[in-house]
């Protein structure tokens, strides 16, 4: 990643790809771009699900696609003047893990909407058990950064497959969060970027004082929240959720034609406060649901659970957490849940003295695994054991071993933590499977490959339970996904753990796998017969794909193609929705 000199871009057209640019040591300081249009497909016909045969009457082009926006008013045009000084002397993108330019090019560049498109399957047949809908959240800019801006600071967009005998409907659409829709009527952005626009405190205080005037202006209430819902989903309780830690859940549904909508923030009958993991856990035999919130002010923790019904049940503050820490998952067994604070959280000396970012990496810190009985009403039982390296961001599943006297765990553990904001290419993740002892409080850890893997997922019907297989991104580097592979984290230490392979090979890059079994009621099945489904992007060519993988096979062998309408940019977490599902939506 080398440095880009800056240079003047101007607003996109309507049918602009977003270019890598050429910058020459000339080129002006300023960064000024307004709006995304970056689609130049032909005009394309919808299809009625219902018959095959007969074209809705409505033909859409995908460059008329997007909704008309607002014109920026007088108001908002003078406080983005004032938005354009601070980015281009104050705080210009002067790194390369904030520069737009950088973070936004190729496959990372944002699309616009497209409604519900009909997709040709171009290789093998979908499987009959895939009835229902994959669905992937990502990141993606309503409009093009003004200044700083860093991969996880993107709008929510939803990508959506549903299929149904044989068939598939693709759709792309934002989550109509509060700040999507005020910055929509506004014409512009309204507020900085969470994770690249308070580097350093001169930044941080110009940044933050015209937020305030805006608010006092009436440009935005803050009341509202400002989450992007840009991370993963969820389903529980009878509803589908997009979800951002950074605020509350976005509840959504899928109409019976693909398409996705927006219904509304959700705060569970005013019980769920401020946020919520984007990660939660459902029991598949009691289908409660666990989750927490973590925050830069004690309690810089708060777990807490919904019944199977979706009633949220009382927080429970974990004041023995000390300090903030980047807590972005966790994992359940049959009777506890598990926590790390590891060498990732709030930083202010940084940001302060080194004009980084508040967020940032401790290297004196010992990171630490908490377990606190899962219906614990308070914190009196958590425990917290140290674990010196040992830094995880996403846990794939634990279970309880020796009658609940012993926690397994499987999670990656990320090397080279302090890049993981900064050069995500330089980080490596080795999936490791931590036993934690609660009676003599020993923890101890084996690797279960040396390869770059992340995105861990199992068969959902295993979560709380021990579990055999993994299904894990490739990275190469991170956060390009070059393939999945199958591990066995049952064989014994010191042996590679990996027993199938799929890599998608030329300039093809991919995303999180997600595991779709065959028979998800049948408890006689194999724990993995069934389908690894991934969206899959070849940069030569410019074209997306829906790929569906035999999981059971030697190499993850490929029964299925779908040729999606138009590319998928590089995204973060999804879902299967079964089509009992969806109709409960």
């Amino acid at each position: 990643m080398d440095a880009f000199s800056s240079s003047f871009i101007s607003t996109l057209s309507p049918t602009t790809i977003i270019p890598k640019p050429i910058l020459t040591p000339s080129s002006s300081s300023r960064l000024n771009i307004s709006s995304v249009r970056i689609e130049d497909k032909p005009a394309t016909q919808v299809t009625n699900p219902q018959s095959p045969s007969t074209p809705v009457t409505t033909t859409t082009s995908l460059s008329a696609v997007p909704k008309r926006r607002a014109e920026p008013t007088v108001p908002t045009l003078i406080f983005n003047a004032f938005d354009d000084i601070i980015n281009n002397f104050i705080d210009p993108p002067s790194k390369p893990s904030v520069d737009p330019r950088h973070v936004l090019s190729n496959n990372f560049a944002p699309v616009d909407e497209l409604p519900p498109t009909e997709c040709e399957v171009i290789q093998g047949s979908l499987p009959p058990c895939l009835d229902g809908a994959y669905i992937r959240n990502g990141p993606n800019p309503q409009y093009l950064p003004r200044g700083p801006y860093h991969l996880f600071d993107g709008d929510g967009m939803l990508h959506s497959i549903k299929i149904s005998q044989g068939r598939a409907i693709f759709c792309s659409r934002y989550v109509n969060t509060n700040k999507y829709i005020a910055e929509r009527d506004a014409g512009s952005s309204l507020l900085p970027n969470v994770f690249s626009g308070f580097n350093g405190l001169t930044a941080s205080a110009a940044r933050g004082a015209l937020s305030a005037v805006r608010i006092l202006a009436g440009q935005y209430n803050p009341a509202n929240g400002f989450g992007l819902a840009n991370t993963s989903l969820a389903f529980f309780g009878d509803r589908l959720y997009a979800l951002g830690e950074s605020d509350l859940p976005y509840a959504v549904r899928l109409t019976s034609n693909g398409d996705i909508e927006t219904i509304g923030r959700h705060d569970f009958d005013g019980k769920l406060f401020m946020s919520m993991t984007a990660h939660p856990k459902t029991d598949p035999d009691t289908k409660e649901t666990f989750a927490f919130r973590y925050g830069p002010v004690p309690p810089f923790l708060t777990y807490f659970r919904f019944d199977s019904d979706g009633s949220k049940q009382p927080d429970v503050p974990i004041f023995s957490m000390t300090r903030p820490s980047f807590v972005h998952d966790f994992a359940i067994t049959n009777k506890y849940a598990i926590f790390g604070d590891i060498q990732i959280g709030m930083n202010p000396t940084e940001m302060i003295f080194g004009g980084g970012s508040p967020v940032g990496s401790d290297p004196n810190k010992v990171p630490r695994l908490g377990v606190i009985p899962r219906y614990a009403k308070d914190e009196s039982e958590m425990r917290w054991f140290d674990v010196p390296g040992f830094n995880i961001i996403h846990a794939i599943n634990a279970w309880d071993e020796d009658d609940g006297n012993t926690i397994v765990m499987v999670a990656p553990n990320i090397l080279s933590v302090e890049h993981t904001l900064e050069r995500m290419d330089l980080v490596h993740a080795l999936v490791e499977k931590v036993r934690i002892d609660l009676k003599t409080g020993i923890v101890t850890r084996n690797p279960m490959s040396a390869r770059n893997l992340d995105f861990g997922v199992i068969n959902q019907g295993y979560v709380g339970k021990k579990n055999k297989y993994v299904y894990a991104a490739v990275g190469d580097p991170m956060p390009k996904i070059s393939g999945v592979v199958k591990l066995d984290v049952s064989k014994g230490e010191r042996q590679e753990c990996i027993v199938a392979t799929r890599l998608y090979g030329g300039a093809c890059y991919g995303g999180e796998p997600i595991f779709v079994p065959k028979q998800p009621d049948n408890p006689e099945a194999d724990e993995d017969d069934g389908y690894v489904v991934s969206y899959v992007h070849d940069e030569k060519s410019g074209e997306s794909r829906f790929l569906v993988m035999d999981a059971k096979s030697a190499h993850l062998d490929i029964v299925a193609a779908v040729k999606l309408p138009r590319r998928v940019p590089y995204g973060f977490h999804g879902l299967f929705v079964k089509k009992n599902e969806l109709d409960k939506l």
